[in-house]
């Protein structure tokens, strides 16, 4: 078993890409002055993009084979970089976070207990939790654990990848907690568990940060990535997004904790690529901080969730952050038994279990496990 500390890369190169800058990328940007230092993420559409980009920085932090890169520059000279033709988009480097809240089930709501009992494990799938890291001394996970990597190093664990903060132990409980016979087991029990820490000890992370650990993901050739996080539109996101879904990763993500609203997935969840997931309560209620909207494509349980809890034990927590991981892992077992990403995805809508919510709420519904293999 492989736990090794891994940190994503800071290259410090550019690439090019295609399209064209919006034109509030830089709205984050407004209460710097003109020569204050920012970071952004610069899109390139060609290499006259890049050179330009090259000669306004004072650093280049990152470059992604999807062709962004992480720049530090005077904001002057971003926002003219984000006039430039030959540049798609300059955007603020900004944050998402952790989503989850403390409030007090979910294995046999999602069917998980009919899975697990027929064999359908997980066992030869590797999921990525994208989050503030894993323990990798907990008893219920250390043995499902692969590699780990990270853009956020977690001060004063054993390895890079740890959690100090505890919501991405809590995820991979949900996703793969051993089956054995102590604490919880998790949805998919045999898969393989890999800790990819975009977050830190209080729960943000860099678009930067967070675009890289999807791209390492993909790298890697794992097979889902578990994304219980959000916050705005990010474009090096969605680029990050739209890479991984082209190397045929199965992009689980958490819709928001911004209910109760009408239309409010937020970001990656709301992207095409990504499968936004919802929340429910044990009664298969909307969970009433759950975010909705059009974009939501399954609900799964996420009210009052008991998983694994960072230091050891066990913990309960609320949000569909707790939601997104049940979907992680009943793709894995999918993807274990020869499902590609897109198959899986289909194989989860067409069997989901009808709440009698709206689409806005369930979108196709409730996952069945049980049904689905």
């Amino acid at each position: 078993m492989s736990q090794d500390g891994t940190p994503l890369s800071r290259r410090n190169a550019l690439r090019t890409i295609g399209a064209t800058a919006g034109a509030s990328a830089l709205s984050g940007l407004a209460a710097a002055a003109p020569d204050d230092e920012v970071e952004v993420n610069v899109g390139f559409v060609n290499g006259a993009g890049r050179r330009a980009a090259e000669r306004k920085a004072t650093e280049t932090v990152r470059k992604f084979d999807f062709d962004v890169a992480t720049m530090r520059m005077p904001a002057r000279a971003a926002e003219a970089l984000e006039n430039n033709p030959n540049v798609r988009y300059v955007e603020e480097n900004g944050e998402m976070f952790a989503l989850a809240q403390d409030v007090p089930y979910g294995i046999y709501q999602v069917g998980a207990d009919e899975s697990i009992t027929s064999g359908y494990t997980g066992a030869g799938a590797d999921v990525a939790v994208v989050d503030t890291g894993i323990d990798p001394n907990h008893p219920d996970l250390e043995p499902n654990l692969g590699q780990g990597a990270y853009a956020v190093e977690c001060r004063g664990c054993s390895v890079g990848w740890g959690d100090d903060n505890g919501h991405g132990t809590h995820c991979a409980g949900t996703v793969g907690a051993v089956n054995n016979g102590r604490g919880v087991v998790g949805v998919a029990p045999d898969v393989t568990l890999h800790a990819v820490k975009v977050l830190g000890a209080r729960g943000g992370g860099s678009y930067s940060d967070i675009a890289a650990g999807i791209e390492y993901t993909a790298n890697q050739g794992w097979d889902v990535a578990s994304l219980s996080l959000g916050g705005g539109y990010s474009r090096a996101v969605a680029d990050a997004c739209s890479y991984a879904a082209g190397a045929g990763v199965f992009l689980s993500t958490a819709a928001g904790n911004s209910g109760p609203c009408r239309d409010c997935v937020g970001y990656p969840a709301a992207l095409d690529e990504t499968v936004a997931v919802s929340a429910v309560d044990d009664r298969e209620s909307l969970a009433g901080f759950s975010s909705t909207g059009p974009e939501v494509e399954l609900t799964a349980p996420g009210e009052g969730v008991l998983s694994t809890r960072a230091g050891g034990g066990t913990e309960v927590l609320s949000g569909t952050s707790m939601a997104c991981p049940h979907v992680s892992g009943a793709a894995a077992v999918l993807m274990a038994e020869g499902y590609s990403a897109s198959q899986a995805r289909q194989r989860l809508k067409n069997t989901a279990t009808d709440l009698g919510l709206s689409s806005n709420e369930q979108g196709a519904g409730q996952i069945d496990l049980g049904s689905a293999i």
